[in-house]
């Protein structure tokens, strides 16, 4: 199969995966792989939709000539741009990520209320995974800066084995 011949189908099969995750997604229908699928190989699209282009770049080019053409792609980059802002009133990050913001800067004491565990017990599971815990510290403050060591430390203490 030549470059030009793989393209084509490359392009074909990455844009069925992402769509049909995409759509379970949307519907809260995913299960299993499909988010982290969807999430991870939309890079393999990212690749086919290049190979595609250039496998094909005389008629590519052709489509950025036409005044139909410009206004459709013009149109979906005003799209893009306009995703990045946030509506009034609301916040500009996931509820998820805004309780998981709440639960790494509240008091270790709180975070071991959540866990059904004593504080001596999260402290001790921290501690043991390395991590220098101490009594009116969050979890922010005790794994540092570092957004992979904090969420190492949710994981610890919230039962999962550190990563």
């Amino acid at each position: 199969m030549t470059f030009r011949e793989a393209a084509t189908p490359l392009t074909i099969g990455s844009f069925m995966l992402i769509a049909v995750t995409g759509i379970l997604m949307f519907f809260h229908v995913d299960s299993g792989l499909n988010k982290l699928a969807h999430e991870w190989l939309s890079w393999a699209m990212i690749a086919a939709v290049g190979l595609h282009a250039l496998a094909h770049l005389k008629s590519f080019k052709r489509h950025f000539t036409r005044p139909a053409a410009l206004a459709v792609i013009g149109a979906f980059v005003a799209l893009l741009a306009a995703s990045f802002i946030s509506p009034p009133g609301r916040p500009d990050k996931p509820p998820s990520a805004l309780v998981i913001q709440s639960v790494l800067d509240a008091p270790l004491e709180r975070v071991a209320a959540l866990t059904g565990k004593e504080t001596s017990a999260v402290l001790a599971q921290l501690r043991a995974a390395g991590i220098a815990a101490q009594e009116g510290h969050s979890l922010r403050e005790a794994a540092g800066t570092d957004r992979g060591s904090q969420m190492n430390a949710l994981g610890i203490v919230f039962g999962n084995q550190a990563r």
